[in-house]
């Protein structure tokens, strides 16, 4: 039961889109009708306003970090990985959304910083490295993503293995439209207009 009361919590701190709060509150116009419509920090940098993108970015890794923080303080280490798995889950589908939420990449590595800060740290250098490498934000994402469980597995076990890789495959499944732009050559890349 209190495994499933930390699943709602985590979920519905994800949920929060805070890129439509901060963009609204600024004045900033609707960030769903903006650039692809996504409601992640990438888009909110598309109204030109780097302040606001930062925000979004620090405050979508931040509620996934708390929710894992919270549960392990008040419940232990399954709760935390149950409340980071669900905030992760509340951002790319939120209820407040219709169920249409971010791609999901700040809040998976929030929640990877605070689950085992090894691995957040492991996964925020393999995005770097591959991003000065290919200068693809969304193909730094992908290769973070998949190689997070590998790391989990060495550092963690397979528990916390499996639940990245559940995480993993639902990142692919959001960047569907940019793994089709990475095949076709087409995938904007960082510093660069589309």
């Amino acid at each position: 039961m209190t495994l499933i009361l930390w699943a709602v919590i985590g979920y519905l701190l994800g949920s929060v889109p805070f890129g439509i709060v901060i963009t609204r509150v600024l004045g900033l116009g609707d960030l769903r009708q903006i650039g692809s419509g996504n409601i992640g920090a990438t888009n909110v940098l598309r109204t030109g306003n780097k302040p606001a993108a930062l925000a979004t970015l620090l405050l979508d890794s931040g509620k996934g970090a708390i929710a894992v923080l919270l549960a392990r303080a008040l419940a232990g280490e399954d709760a935390a990985l149950i409340a980071g798995a669900a905030a992760f889950l509340g951002h790319l589908y939120p209820v407040w959304l219709g169920f249409k939420g971010g791609k999901g990449v700040a809040t998976f590595l929030g929640t990877l910083l605070a689950l085992d800060w090894r691995l957040g740290l492991a996964a925020c250098a393999i995005w770097l490295v591959t991003a000065l490498v290919t200068r693809i934000s969304s193909l730094s994402a992908l290769v973070a993503a998949v190689l997070s469980p590998l790391v989990a597995l060495w550092l963690d076990g397979p528990r916390m293995a499996l639940v990245l890789a559940f995480m993993a495959v639902l990142i692919f499944i959001r960047h569907h439209a940019n793994i089709a732009r990475i095949k076709d050559g087409t995938e904007p890349k960082i510093g660069k207009k589309a």
